[in-house]
């Protein structure tokens, strides 16, 4: 049964495979769940079945059928793998749009396609890291939450795009208090668990060894958690990371906050590299994308992947209908 309101699909970087990914996933959900894309219909794969719409909700008629689409003009064709700077402003304000249909109630939920952050730089001047802290802007929200989740596996790292000599000094009680909070609260809205389970590992090897490895599990990590502890929640460490992920380990846990990024995204990258779906906690709205970036030596090829997008739809939808 699919929801009546769309799925919107950010075009991402043309020259990437975003819109062939997209238009396979379409080609594999249609039917099942509502679809609608934002982008300049040229930079669909060539011989795309879609239907230009003017609306959201054009599109729970047409999905099913053919691909809907609120087209935007772009100026140009794309040329696969060669990312052009004059279509940055565009490529921006289909993520704009599509945030704005989803917080409007228009549509249940946004899926964005990879950005390629140099050429939104040189061609619009973007002024953020990437989609997550423009998303955040998008909805004047202050501190959201990277997560990678699977069917084996839902990870959050605590510090994301950190240089590893400088997380002792990121990873702060503020900053994990937050984390933890924004990452129970949507376990609960968005996953439908109604007591999370949560594993978080330590910062240092053997979670410190009882300080002889390092001290922040002791004076920050326990701390931080045992106050969370008192208000109720489910919090199993600091825990020494090596034996966190094995399959009797993750049976105890419904997601791991892990203390920094590849702590977090190697096991699951490990587990199911093509399954898993980035999803940003604590925003007004459902945004999931595909775990994996532009491919442009692939793009406009035809072998794209499309499995990890299917999953993020898929997601997407399931989030949305928890939180109605």
């Amino acid at each position: 049964m699919s929801t009546a309101k769309p799925i919107v699909i950010s075009c991402g970087e043309p020259a990437g495979i975003g819109p062939e990914i997209a238009y396979r996933a379409w080609e594999a959900l249609r039917g099942n769940t509502t679809l609608l894309w934002i982008g300049d219909p040229r930079h669909l794969p060539q011989g795309a079945n879609f239907t230009a719409v003017t609306s959201a909700t054009e599109a729970s008629a047409i999905s099913a059928t053919s691909l809907p689409v609120l087209a935007r003009d772009f100026g140009s064709d794309n040329t696969a793998g060669k990312p052009n700077p004059a279509h940055a402003r565009g490529v921006i304000t289909s993520i704009s749009d599509g945030v704005a249909l989803t917080l409007s109630g228009e549509a249940a939920a946004i899926c964005t396609a990879p950005i390629h952050k140099a050429a939104l730089i040189d061609g619009a001047d973007f002024a953020y890291p990437g989609h997550t802290e423009y998303l955040a802007a998008l909805a004047n929200t202050d501190r959201v939450v990277m997560m990678l989740a699977s069917d084996l596996l839902r990870v959050v790292p605590v510090t994301i795009h950190t240089a590893l000599a400088n997380v002792p000094t990121a990873l702060t009680a503020s900053l994990l208090t937050d984390t933890l909070l924004i990452t129970h609260a949507a376990m609960r809205r968005d996953f439908g668990i109604t007591a999370p389970r949560i594993a978080v590992a330590g910062l240092n090897p053997h979670a410190g060894e009882m300080g002889k490895m390092g001290m922040e599990e002791i004076e920050m990590i326990t701390p931080v958690l045992n106050a969370l502890r008192e208000q109720g929640m489910d919090i199993a460490g600091p825990l020494s990371a090596d034996t966190m992920f094995h399959p009797a380990a993750r049976a105890r846990y419904d997601v791991a906050v892990c203390m920094y990024h590849d702590q977090a995204l190697i096991p699951i990258k490990t587990l199911d590299f093509s399954g898993s779906v980035n999803v940003t906690l604590g925003l007004p709205f459902v945004r999931t994308s595909p775990d994996h970036g532009t491919a442009f030596d692939i793009a406009g090829r035809g072998t794209a992947d499309a499995t990890s997008m299917i999953a993020a739809i898929r997601m997407a939808d399931t989030m949305a209908k928890a939180r109605t």
